[in-house]
């Protein structure tokens, strides 16, 4: 805990610390104490810089299953900072060493909180794939993916739509998962399923980075060495 300065100056740090909360991202602001208002106080003067580092926690990685693709995708989101949490009777951690936790114990499939902070991937082998779904679904999860084939994914989704469950809230659910990097082996579809939870939480197109075009988020926002001026004094008033 400390202490930035005056009321204005405090303001203006806190409104930034809560942006950069959201977007995940550093940022470098520069206070301009020179235009104060007077009658609120002794003019500060001077400029002062604030370099702020957000501390969020880890988003979580939720896997349904336990095949070859939910193993190679609990090692990737580890390497990812994602805390990992896998779901199925199965499950062991001689099978998954780098989980952080392991639950084979969830018959209604109540054991497993889902937030806006988690991202689902069923990856069950047709086994209660609908059921997982339909759980995630009454859920604000930050991303539902399904591994399944084009004709599999259709036939749940046709049956979770024939079970009453609206076409926006299936619309949510990417299925088939993962990018189009023409993955055939369980390793490759792993990586493009974390390809895909990667480029949707950081916001990225992903196309190719020869053909991304740089955005003005990313070039001051994402960039800490950019600095952000801020008016004192206007801060204070808003």
């Amino acid at each position: 805990m400390g202490w930035v300065g005056g009321g204005c100056a405090e303001s203006a740090v806190r409104n930034e610390a809560l942006r950069c909360i959201q977007t995940e991202k550093p940022i470098l602001i520069t206070l301009n104490m020179q235009d104060e208002v007077l009658g609120v106080g002794m003019p500060c003067g001077g400029m002062m810089d604030v370099y702020i580092e957000p501390v969020v926690p880890k988003p979580e990685l939720l896997i349904a299953g336990h095949g070859r693709i939910a193993q190679v995708l609990a090692g990737l989101g580890q390497l990812m900072n994602f805390s990992v949490t896998v779901n199925d009777p199965s499950a062991d951690r001689e099978t998954f060493p780098d989980a952080d936790s392991l639950v084979n114990r969830d018959f209604n499939l109540t054991e497993t909180p889902i937030s806006a902070a988690t991202f689902v991937v069923i990856a069950t082998l047709h086994k209660n794939d609908h059921l997982w779904l339909q759980r995630a679904l009454q859920s604000d999860a930050a991303y539902i993916a399904l591994i399944a084939s084009p004709h599999r994914a259709k036939l749940v989704l046709d049956y979770l739509q024939a079970e009453g469950i609206a076409q926006e809230k299936l619309d949510r659910v990417w299925a088939p998962a993962g990018l189009d990097l023409g993955a055939t082996t369980p390793e490759e579809i792993a990586l493009s399923v974390i390809s895909q939870i990667i480029a949707l939480r950081r916001g990225g197109s992903g196309k190719p980075m020869k053909d991304a075009k740089m955005t003005e988020r990313s070039a001051t926002v994402g960039d800490p060495s950019t600095p952000v001026v801020r008016q004192c004094a206007s801060e204070d008033s808003d």
